[in-house]
């Protein structure tokens, strides 16, 4: 099965197209760039270097979210149009799992990737692998620092942070998880298009027409809709609780 893996979740770009689990070729890059215009160029610079054509693709993986609302439209639309288009199957795997799956199976501590929501709140989610597998301990949410530790606490375990390490998570997880908690080194932290093909090898493929990305907040747009119709708060609370 030739897979072509894209994920641009964040400011990080990464591509990737691998024939089963061996991989063809691979670029990520960790700068501020326009994805919209870099993506497709990467794209092709890679299937030429791997001698392929994109009607050769059997598999489009792409990172489904959370992350970027701008970064997660531009790969989810693309991988969408290719696989509709060439009448190809679509992945959609989680960006926080992605990061996770970074971390070697033969810990035992539940990892914690995370990304950088402002004012002290986080995109994160637990996994934990179990026989080989990446499973989640907690779901993907959108939360605040400070209450994200209290689930971790709760769970009982040694914690490995894959994420910014800021001054204030090291402070606040020391203060409440002490010595059960570690933050892995910034290498981790990149997303790795070649990660996210292999985890996305062995998923069932979505309907292309109902996939979305999974934002696991409101854009501004619909923060603003509430404003005007407070009477619907609570419904997309329920949403929001739900997704």
């Amino acid at each position: 099965m030739k897979i072509l893996a894209i994920d641009t979740s964040n400011q990080p770009l990464s591509v990737a197209v691998l024939d089963d689990d061996h991989l063809l070729a691979t670029k990520t890059m960790n700068i501020s760039r326009n994805h919209s215009t870099t993506l497709m160029p990467v794209v092709a610079e890679l299937l030429e270097d791997s001698h392929l054509d994109v009607t050769d693709i059997d598999r489009f993986v792409v990172a489904e979210g959370p992350g970027s609302y701008t970064g997660l439209r531009i790969g989810v639309t693309t991988a969408k149009v290719l696989a509709s288009t060439l009448n190809k199957e679509l992945v959609g795997v989680s960006s926080l799992k992605t990061v996770a799956a970074n971390i070697a199976p033969e810990t035992d501590r539940v990892i914690v990737p995370y990304f950088d929501a402002r004012n002290l709140n986080v995109f994160a989610g637990a996994y934990q692998w179990k026989d080989g597998q990446l499973v989640s301990v907690i779901e993907d949410q959108h939360i605040s620092f400070k209450n994200l530790l209290a689930q971790l606490q709760d769970l009982h375990q040694s914690i490995m942070f894959v994420g910014p390490q800021k001054d204030e998570f090291a402070e606040m997880s020391a203060q409440v998880l002490g010595a059960q908690a570690t933050f892995a080194s910034a290498d981790f932290q990149l997303p790795q298009a070649a990660v996210l093909g292999r985890l996305g090898r062995t998923m069932d493929p979505v309907d292309i027409d109902f996939f979305v990305p999974q934002y696991r907040r409101l854009t501004q747009a619909e923060l603003q809709w509430m404003e005007k119709h407070p009477e619907e708060k609570d419904r997309h609370a329920n949403y929001i609780e739900k997704v």
